[in-house]
């Protein structure tokens, strides 16, 4: 194996962990059916943020970027819907 190669993997295991972090996130919301303390402006940058990011690594074919954000694009929309769902 290549150092490129163990640089890819281990970005990639990175990316991917960090990105299930919104998942518990969501999963409280929809739980306690309230997002009383989730602040709508951080998701939505955080959901802008990763849907450009994935965008961008599409764009690069950079598959270790596409992997990460892939799941933190939806984490983070999932954590913004449920949010707005359940200040209303």
């Amino acid at each position: 194996m290549t150092f490129d190669q163990a640089i890819t993997i281990v970005v990639s295991v990175v990316g991917v962990a960090l990105s299930v972090a919104y998942y518990p996130q969501a999963y409280r919301i929809w739980q306690n059916r309230s997002s009383a303390d989730v602040s709508v402006p951080s998701y939505i940058l955080f959901a802008v943020g990763t849907t450009t990011w994935l965008l961008y690594g599409f764009y690069k074919h950079d598959v270790p970027i596409v992997l990460s954000f892939f799941l933190g694009a939806i984490g983070s929309w999932l954590v913004l819907v449920l949010t707005l769902y359940y200040k209303r």
